[in-house]
């Protein structure tokens, strides 16, 4: 590090005020700040000080994702060679998996990290880190089949819509890689419908299909069978099957345990809300229950068991990953309770009442993220009243 410390010191005047390079300093102090701390200090006022900031906070996040993300990349190998009937070990299916995977991450960061440097270069602030996060995020909520330029057109929507337009990091009112997801939803559905998964196949091998389409869990509950299958054997897929994750699904979000792990890095370093975590599950929960019980015979997605629900899909993702995202989310701790638990209760809602989308999760949030600074605004009032009612005061 010690080289690149002397680098930058020996370049950088030619960036800074009066040097040859001044206008595309924005973005050498991006790249700086990437690699060492930002020496400016404050001088004058009032700060709280602390250990921790951005980079450090979408570093953590970063970490708690590669559980999910190590996961998806065996499990596609995986379920690929499975899928054509070969023998694999681990780090064969491993490196299969990676290779699919590894162009989406390109792509995502690729794209989204252009569009900012244009933003930094326009504007001539530095750049933020809150994309280290959105980039991996994206590839781990789509298809591993999505094609390249559909996953970069929407990476790009992303940005400019869901950050940029309102003001950059810390200033957006939805999550901007479920906005990635919803542009693909809304332009491309047939890609992301969430009633199929792709396996990928080699075309060139004669005794290979060229792809293996077959319904996820939820599109196989949408479409009227009961139990969970695997997408390719006729083996009943347990509880423990879902919690582990071995089955088809977009690339983070088929193993519930994986995000688990990463919900517990979250939550000890204190990244994540507890509260939100908690209620989107409960919320979930309960509203399956309240199904289960009203459930008319027949309808399987009703009769589908809570546990079941908080299993499988992008509910578990969702809840540990997207709803805690601290710039959409409700800021107020009672404000936190109702947003999660809402959420939770309006994805299975989404699940239940609309089965041409199986999934519900993306919309949940999506809506919940628009309505978080409502619910704050009357959990403070609320607050404000209570104490005026203790101290026998009137509002005007």
């Amino acid at each position: 590090m010690k080289i690149i410390r002397n680098l930058i010191d020996k370049t950088k005047p030619q960036f800074e005020k009066g040097g040859k390079y001044e206008k595309w300093l924005p973005i050498y102090e991006s790249f700086e700040t990437f690699f060492f701390v930002p020496a400016t200090i404050t001088k004058k006022g009032s700060h709280i000080r602390d250990a921790i900031d951005m980079k450090r906070s979408m570093i953590i996040v970063i970490i708690a994702l590669l559980p999910a993300l190590i996961f998806g990349m065996w499990n596609i190998g995986d379920l690929y060679f499975l899928s054509i009937g070969e023998q694999s070990t681990i780090m064969d299916s491993f490196f299969h998996g990676f290779l699919k995977v590894l162009p989406l991450i390109v792509v995502s960061y690729g794209v989204g990290l252009g569009v900012e440097f244009i933003f930094v270069y326009i504007r001539g602030h530095e750049i933020n880190e809150g994309f280290l996060v959105t980039g991996m995020l994206i590839p781990l909520i789509v298809p591993i089949d999505i094609p390249l330029w559909m996953l970069g057109v929407a990476t790009a929507f992303a940005v400019l819509i869901g950050k940029e337009a309102f003001g950059g990091t810390g200033m957006n009112i939805v999550n901007p890689a479920l906005l990635a997801r919803a542009f693909l939803f809304f332009a491309y559905p047939s890609k992301m419908s969430g009633d199929t998964v792709w396996i990928n196949g080699l075309a060139n091998n004669p005794n290979i299909v060229d792809g293996f389409t077959g319904e996820t869990l939820l599109g196989q509950k949408a479409n009227g069978i009961s139990e969970g299958y695997s997408c390719f054997v006729d083996n009943k897929l347990s509880l423990f099957d879902m919690f582990i994750g071995n089955y088809a699904g977009c690339v983070g979000e088929t193993s519930t345990l994986a995000i688990l792990i990463g919900a517990f890095i979250l939550l000890f370093t204190g990244i994540a809300s507890f509260r939100i975590m908690f209620s989107v599950f409960t919320g979930g929960f309960l509203m399956a229950l309240l199904f289960n019980s009203i459930a008319p015979a027949g309808n399987i997605l009703l009769e589908t068991s809570a546990i079941e629900h908080v299993l499988i899909g992008g509910f578990a993702f969702g809840a540990v990953f997207m709803a805690t995202d601290p710039v959409t989310a409700a800021q107020t701790n009672k404000g936190k309770w109702i947003y999660g638990f809402l959420i939770g209760a309006f994805a299975i809602l989404v699940r239940c009442v609309n089965p041409a989308y199986p999934e519900g999760m993306m919309l949940a949030i999506l809506l919940l993220n628009v309505f978080s600074p409502l619910i704050d605004h009357y959990v403070v009032k609320a607050n404000i009243n209570a104490r005026l009612k203790r101290t026998n005061l009137k509002t005007t």
